[in-house]
């Protein structure tokens, strides 16, 4: 009999996931990770790990199977809260989603469950894995295309596809529900959790000022008509320009008018709306970009504005990952893929497009919010491909 570690969360999905597995003839382990110990900037309203330990432990004695409590904390900050912090300082948007299932769940996780001698951990994740007779694994998305989570999968290697399991892949929300309900499962009408993978919805300015101190800047609007930004626009978008668009734009302080004041660039990210406190203005303003080197922020009315789309990205050499190692592009080799930089948003055409120093990603239309810092994943089909942060 095989034995799987499921990392029960607390939640309906892990719950199910469980329940799948053991109906399935696994010998099944919970166990449930604590990531988080401060719940100073935990918002009220959501459940705090506590709540959630004691729903996983409640589901774990329905299905009768043994539960365990794993203290990660340690390695979450040092790998995810540490990375968080630095990457804000710089200016950039990390994803810690991303890079919990590759550092926590899929590598500390994982090594625990294998020192119980466990053939594989699963999760409650909407995505799907196959293997083919070549013993190379295919990471897929789910079959609910609403609820679809590879994209947070997207930086898995071989090796921890090899382990891993996602036995709700297959369904649909609805479907994971009606069998929870039809097990009896303690879990079975709770609301989807929010925020950070194993810690519940945080108030982000506040968890950022435990590091980052509040620091008075300006935010400087930029009229679309700028010439910088005819200029990138008047680039034909090809294959030949590709390095040229895939430069973040770049402001200065002469560039625009003040219109309002921050409490420190730090604390936002490219493409944000809400939380501006931009008033007397008469469209929507939004984050153009983050300068933590002068503490400025740049602004610019309507979604539309010509220096908030782009064509293109670079993901620098060092940090592109392949999840399947078949289709690893050689320098000067690219192909057609669909492409995706942040959770939820649609699958976009484009070329990725591999040079001496990293590869390069044209989409067919213009992209809003590209965002340093946030992870691209391309697709083929169903199929995650590859990924990396956004230089």
């Amino acid at each position: 009999m095989k034995r799987v570690v499921v990392g029960l969360s607390g939640g309906v999905d892990s719950s199910v996931a469980a329940y799948l597995l053991k109906e399935q003839g696994f010998e099944v382990i919970g166990m449930f990770m604590r990531n988080w110990h401060d719940e100073s900037v935990t918002l009220s309203g959501s459940c705090p790990w506590i709540d959630d330990s004691n729903d996983a432990l409640a589901v774990a004695q329905q299905l009768g199977i043994p539960f365990y409590v794993i203290d990660l904390s340690q390695q979450y900050k040092e790998r995810i809260v540490d990375y968080m912090f630095a990457e804000y300082e710089k200016g950039r948007t990390p994803n810690p989603d991303v890079l919990c299932n590759r550092e926590i769940k899929f590598d500390v996780f994982l090594e625990a469950a294998l020192k119980m001698n466990a053939d594989f951990v699963a999760t409650g994740h909407y995505a799907r894995k196959t293997t083919d007779e070549k013993g190379r694994h295919h990471l897929l998305k789910g079959r609910d295309t609403g609820k679809d989570q590879s994209y947070f999968l997207c930086q898995l290697t071989q090796q921890q596809l090899a382990k891993a399991l996602f036995p709700i892949g297959e369904l649909k929300k609805p479907e994971v529900r009606a069998l929870a309900k039809k097990a009896g499962l303690e879990t079975a009408d709770k609301k989807d959790s929010q925020g950070l993978c194993f810690v519940g919805k945080i108030s982000l300015p506040v968890f950022l000022q435990q590091q980052l101190e509040p620091k008075q800047g300006d935010i400087i609007e930029i009229d679309p008509g700028l010439e910088a930004l005819k200029d990138y626009h008047d680039v034909p978008a090809t294959l030949e320009n590709v390095e040229q668009l895939s430069v973040p734009f770049s402001f200065a302080r002469e560039d625009g008018m003040k219109v309002a004041e921050h409490q420190g660039a730090h604390y936002y990210t490219v493409g944000q709306r809400k939380g501006l406190h931009i008033g007397g203005r008469p469209r929507p303003s939004f984050v153009l970009q983050v300068d933590t080197v002068n503490n400025l922020i740049f602004s610019g009315q309507t979604p539309d504005h010509p220096g908030l789309n782009r064509y293109a990205l670079k993901i620098n050499s060092e940090e592109v990952h392949y999840v399947n190692p078949d289709y690893t592009l050689a320098v000067g080799a690219s192909y057609e893929m669909d492409v995706r930089i942040r959770y939820r948003q649609p699958l976009e055409k484009a070329t990725v497009v591999r040079k001496e120093d990293g590869v390069y990603i044209l989409f067919q239309q213009l992209q809003r919010g590209i965002t340093p810092g946030q992870f691209a994943a391309w697709y083929l089909n169903d199929e995650v491909i590859g990924s990396g942060p956004i230089a």
